[in-house]
């Protein structure tokens, strides 16, 4: 195959699609309407003016305490769902299938044991659960390149160690829950059901810098991803590095888990279900796209955080509680109908 042809089909993978355009806009409209619902219900909801008066600081006593409140945690929904979006896509991609997701492969399970290890080990503080978690997502990812590299990577290859060391993290976590110190132990539960009750501007912004820092790599990424779709051989002809492109794709992925795992703990399912369901709504033959995924987690999360909060009455439960939920369901149907396909 010539280069040429190959440049051919790479351009004809990211051509413009105005269905798409119209989906991404349509759902960026939804993850807005999923924010102002967000500042408007509950019990000691805000009105229309309320909001616009806290938008421009004229709230007042009365007004700025529960809109500080809201649009944190709103804006916390919108950006951990387009960085778990993003991951997903990348990791994906990767495998070239739909299961090849951070919290499938072992990623989350990797965060939550790296926060184990700091109530263990090290010294409980915010830093310190932040570098946890981001160090055990790293290294889980890169133990489950290690094992799957057998003179290249493959993507089932991947999934499968990937389920399997996300099992034994599983397993050292209940075991730590069980021996534990019961406050360390509860501490751990905690963090581990996936939340956003506790999110503060701080962690939010720090969070915000550190998507915003891998940002420059999703240009380059998604370029990448295209060419590696086409083949290792066609990419390679195309001068593409290819198990070195892996790992930094693998590197970028796990950092956009980490920013939201070292913040509000493992959510799961909504890195799984966000790059798919966008791929549906673009048209038969979409590829993944950054934008899409990204959208769609944003949707997705902000949709489950107001289940979460206002579904039970009295009740404010962990939105990871409620994306299990729904993200097991999606799983389910996904696992039929691939194997309907067989």
């Amino acid at each position: 195959m010539s280069a040429q042809r190959v440049l051919a089909m790479g351009a004809v993978s990211v051509r413009y699609r105005p269905r798409a355009v119209a989906m991404n806009l349509l759902v960026g409209v939804g993850a807005a309407v999923c924010v102002l619902l967000a500042l408007l219900l509950g019990e000691h909801g805000l009105s229309l003016g309320d909001v616009v008066h806290g938008l421009v600081g004229t709230g007042g006593k009365r007004v700025e305490p529960t809109f500080d409140r809201r649009i944190r945690r709103a804006l916390a929904a919108v950006v951990f769902g387009a960085c778990l979006g993003i991951s997903g896509m990348i990791f994906q991609s990767l495998t070239r299938n739909p299961l090849g997701s951070p919290d499938v492969i072992g990623l989350n399970s990797g965060a939550y044991t790296g926060v184990v290890a700091v109530l263990v080990f090290g010294t409980p503080g915010y830093a310190a659960l932040v570098l946890g978690a981001v160090g055990g997502s790293l290294a889980a990812a890169a133990v489950v390149f290690a094992l799957s590299y057998r003179g290249g990577v493959d993507g089932f290859r991947l999934i499968i160690v990937g389920i399997a060391v996300s099992a034994v993290l599983t397993s050292l976590n209940q075991w730590f829950s069980v021996k534990a110190d019961l406050d360390d132990a509860m501490h751990a539960a905690i963090w581990g059901a996936g939340s956003l009750n506790t999110v503060g501007w701080a962690p939010l912004v720090w969070a915000v810098a550190a998507a915003v820092v891998l940002l420059p790599t999703l240009p380059v990424a998604s370029f990448r991803i295209r060419q590696l779709e086409l083949g290792d051989d066609a990419a390679t002809a195309l001068g593409v590095r290819v198990d070195r492109t892996r790992v930094l794709l693998i590197v970028v992925g796990a950092g956009y888990t980490a920013v939201v795992t070292a913040i509000a703990g493992p959510i799961a399912f909504v890195a799984l279900a966000a790059p798919q369901i966008a791929r549906r709504l673009q048209g038969p033959g979409a590829p993944l796209t950054v934008a899409g995924s990204a959208l769609m987690g944003a949707l997705l999360l902000s949709g489950a955080d107001l289940v979460a909060q206002y579904m039970f009455a009295d009740v404010r439960l962990p939105v990871g509680a409620v994306t299990v939920v729904l993200g097991g369901l999606y799983l389910i149907w996904l696992l039929m109908r691939e194997n309907a396909r067989r």
